[in-house]
């Protein structure tokens, strides 16, 4: 993400908008803008009678300005920003926005793009305030590996309607009559994976899976990627505005929103690991919890379970 903002470049005016043309592939000319407060805008240029579907589809967002305006044959949608302390964070939002706007067809599956992208920084702002964890970026840099191996696998559509939510199920991923639960590592920690609660390494589904991901922190490596980096790189295969719209969803409910800060650290895998959960695999399930106990947590050694380490996960399916 760029450490130089782009509205540092354009001039206040005295009237109307100084703007600058954003590079990319959209299928809408989309523009930085300054308009005479100084505010930091993003615009898209449009085509046709967008109106009725701006007023049905349009999101109240604390902190921004949205609104839909006809000047001549010209018509914008303009994203304002009202306070500056969170301009960086508007402008990763604004910069995910034309990387996204490059699958849309025309203005009107644009201008649902941008909702999108505005129910994400919406969601956001009302869920949390503060960045997450360095736990929670790992977390979520494990789930946005498989699923975009999964993607390769299932299509863009199917995984992600297979990627659940944080709080809409006991497991990460659940496809066909597979669940997987994914668990991040850091290159420092021990050889272990924390089990957070008694349900996730139950399911109702025929096959289910551990996958673990040994995450390094190496930002000279080649290979190395940021939160924000994988992100796009999701970004850039989804093909379609509906897909685009379902991963700005996903993202949402992790609370995740573009910002400067998730440029580091810079996450190389070093290694994975698929263990099918059957059989002997030790864990303790709700189904034979005593139901006076509420709440369990554990860790479980990943030597200790290296009999049920299994080279595909696809397998059985």
């Amino acid at each position: 993400m760029s450490k130089v903002s782009p509205w540092d470049e354009i001039l206040v005016p005295g009237s109307d908008f100084n703007v600058k043309q954003i590079a990319g592939k959209m299928a809408v000319p989309c523009y930085w803008g300054r308009d005479p407060s100084g505010a930091c805008l993003f615009i898209m240029e449009l085509k046709g009678d967008l109106f009725a579907e701006f007023q049905k589809n349009n999101v109240r967002v604390n902190g921004l300005g949205v609104e839909l305006r006809q000047n001549s044959s010209i018509l914008r949608l303009i994203l304002s920003l009202e306070k500056r302390a969170d301009r960086d964070i508007f402008e990763g939002l604004c910069r995910s926005l034309a990387n996204a706007l490059e699958v849309a067809n025309d203005s009107a599956s644009s201008m649902a793009v941008a909702f999108a992208h505005l129910r994400r920084w919406k969601a956001f702002m009302a869920g949390r305030k503060q960045l997450m964890s360095a736990e929670e970026i790992r977390g979520l840099f494990a789930e946005l590996c498989f699923l975009r191996e999964l993607i390769q696998h299932l299509g863009a559509d199917e995984a992600l309607k297979a990627w659940m939510g944080p709080e809409r199920s006991h497991q990460d991923f659940i496809f066909g009559n597979t669940a997987v639960e994914i668990k991040s590592l850091s290159g420092a920690e021990r050889n272990s994976v924390r089990i957070s609660s008694e349900d996730q390494l139950e399911s109702l589904n025929e096959h289910l899976f551990l996958r673990t991901y040994k995450l390094s922190n190496l930002p000279d490596a080649s290979s190395a990627q940021s939160l924000n980096q994988i992100i796009l790189c999701i970004q850039e295969v989804l093909d379609s505005a509906e897909a685009i719209e379902a991963f700005d969803s996903k993202l949402a409910e992790h609370f995740y929103t573009p910002h400067p800060e998730y440029d580091d650290p810079m996450f190389v895998v070093s290694v994975v690991k698929s263990y099918r959960v059957d059989g002997d695999f030790p864990r303790l399930i709700r189904s034979k919890t005593p139901t006076s106990i509420n709440k369990i947590s554990y860790d479980i050694n990943l030597e200790s379970i290296s009999i049920f380490e299994c080279d595909k996960l696809w397998e059985g399916e």
